[in-house]
């Protein structure tokens, strides 16, 4: 095994993946041969020891690093620390669910060296046919119609834009690295739509294998981050991702409280005051609980840290509601309609809801 300095970095971001981190290492050095390569896995302290296997392989084989994440989750954001920490001139993005085709990489790599292209990318879609064996029908047409929507934002037409397998010029990545967002799914997607130069695709066909370990990370969250990512980027980044989740689980949380409102009313038996009350109660902790699951999954609170969260929760949506009434009162009182003045309240309430709540709930400045 040479310990020469890599023309390639393979990153690959990982969670409960310890059986395939060894399959893949064996899989990148036959489908590699004599190109000096490394591959760099990050991972988001997987509960089943991923990254202690990875680093047991670092152990012995120069060409394997791994990057241990605490205390922060996501896919973007650790293909962002992995292809921050190469020094190699090309980098590639690839899952460690085996289902990547390894044995093109060589062929994207001299594609890159022959500047051919800036990025290249390994689709599962070649002239319109699919290559994608281990897609289900349904997954198919999902990612196909998210293609078509993703158009529209890149201001370009790729195959295959939510594939997470490609590989680039570092310097392309590295130029474009402060505007990705960290907290999203499809980080190709973004970093497609944040590039300002123009620059050169290509793509390169490939099978897509069935999942032999692990279970998929395509699920109602990925599709939610997709959706909200192309409307930040077709905003140009004025409204961030995250708040477009806190919005929607706060419409979620409407009708939780309708819901809860009229089983106090009509089952119960209480009055108006003590219904509204408890539906109010309802709302907000159905809000935080969504909030803690899928908005800020990547610093999700746990145990104690939740229940104290969940406390100082209520007391942000007690102001929140202040600074609603108020704001939508000034307005109605100045004679514009109770339509405007009530929807600038709600805006006014949730943006102050969502600013305190990433500052004093979840630790991170929005």
């Amino acid at each position: 095994m040479a310990a020469s300095f890599p023309a390639i970095s393979i990153v690959v971001p990982t969670f409960n993946e310890a059986h395939n981190v060894p399959k893949l290492v064996g899989l990148l050095d036959k489908a590699l041969g004599k190109i000096a390569w490394e591959a760099i896995f990050v991972d988001d302290d997987s509960p089943d020891g991923t990254w202690r296997v990875a680093k047991q392989l670092a152990g012995g084989d120069p060409r394997v690093r791994c990057i241990r994440r605490v205390g922060r989750r996501g896919l973007a954001g650790a293909c962002i620390e992995g292809v921050l920490s190469s020094a190699a001139p090309y980098v590639a993005v690839m899952d460690a669910d085996l289902q990547h085709d390894e044995s093109i990489l060589p062929d994207m790599l001299a594609m890159l060296e022959k500047d051919e292209a800036d990025i290249v990318i390994g689709s599962r879609y070649v002239d319109g046919r699919a290559e994608a064996t281990g897609l289900s029908a349904r997954r198919a047409f999902a990612s196909r119609f998210a293609a078509r929507l993703a158009d529209f934002v890149i201001g370009n037409h790729v195959s295959d834009p939510m594939t997470g397998f490609f590989a680039m010029k570092r310097e392309v990545f590295e130029t474009s690295a402060e505007r990705l967002l960290p907290s999203g799914f499809k980080i190709l997607l973004d970093l497609l739509a944040s590039v300002e130069r123009p620059i050169r695709i290509a793509e390169v066909g490939y099978r897509f294998r069935s999942r032999q370990q692990g279970q998929s990370k395509f699920d109602v969250r990925a599709m939610m981050d997709f959706l909200a990512l192309l409307l930040h980027r077709w905003t140009g980044g004025l409204v961030p991702v995250r708040f477009l989740f806190f919005a929607a689980v706060g419409t979620v949380g409407v009708g939780v409280h309708l819901t809860a409102l009229r089983i106090a009313l009509d089952v119960l038996q209480l009055s108006f005051e003590w219904s509204q009350a408890l539906a109010t109660l309802c709302a907000m902790t159905s809000n935080f609980v969504i909030n803690n699951l899928f908005t800020y999954r990547d610093m999700m609170l746990r145990g104690a840290a939740a229940l104290t969260g969940l406390l100082r929760f209520y007391a942000v949506c007690s102001i929140g509601v202040i600074a609603n009434v108020g704001v939508a009162s000034y307005l109605f009182e100045s004679d514009r309609t109770w339509w405007v003045a009530s929807l600038a309240g709600i805006v006014v309430g949730t943006a102050f809801n969502y600013m305190m709540s990433s500052i004093f709930i979840w630790g991170r400045r929005p």
